[in-house]
C-alpha cells in the first residue's frame, strides 16, 4: 500500500544490498525504509483511535517490524525468496514480538499474547488475499 502512495520514495533497501556470511541478503529488497517508515506513522496515528498513546503505537510499530526483519532474515538463511510465501514464518514474529514485550501495557496474560497472535495470523491471510484481489497487492499472500 505504501508502494502505491509514495512511489519510489523512499524505497531503499534496509540491508543496502549486504550480505551475510552464507552470501544470501541480510533481508531482501523487499524491506524498504518506506516500509518501516509507513508501519511507524500508521501504528502511531493508529493508536490515539484506539485510546493508545502515541508513544505506545510506535512501540507496536517498531517492535512489529522487528519481528518483520526477523522474519525475513530467516527466510533468507533458508534460501527463499523475498515476498515468497513461508506461512507461519511471514505472520508470527511481526505479532508475537510486539505481544510479549507489550503485554504488561495491555494487559495481556500468556493465553491472550497467543490468541492475538493467532488473531493476527489468520486475519493476516484473509486481508492478504483480500488486497491482493481488489489489486493492492502484488501477490496473494
Amino acid at each position: 500500500m505504501a508502494r502505491n502512495l509514495l512511489g519510489a520514495r523512499l524505497a531503499r533497501p534496509l540491508d543496502g544490498g549486504r550480505c551475510w556470511f552464507d552470501g544470501r541478503p541480510l533481508f531482501g529488497h523487499s524491506k524498504t525504509l518506506r516500509g518501516v517508515f509507513s508501519a511507524l506513522l500508521l501504528t502511531a496515528l493508529t493508536a490515539p483511535l484506539l485510546g493508545y498513546g502515541v508513544r505506545l503505537g510506535l512501540s507496536v510499530g517498531a517492535l512489529a517490524m522487528a519481528g518483520d526483519l526477523l522474519s525475513s532474515f530467516l527466510k533468507r538463511r533458508l534460501g527463499l525468496a523475498p515476498s515468497s510465501m513461508a506461512l507461519g514464518l511471514d505472520q508470527i514474529p511481526e505479532s508475537l514480538l510486539p505481544a510479549l514485550v507489550l503485554r504488561g501495557a495491555f494487559g495481556l496474560d500468556g493465553d491472550e499474547v497467543l490468541t492475538v497472535s493467532g488473531a493476527f495470523f489468520l486475519l493476516g491471510l484473509v486481508l492478504s488475499a483480500l488486497l491482493y484481489a481488489v489489486g493492492i497487492r502484488k501477490q496473494p499472500y
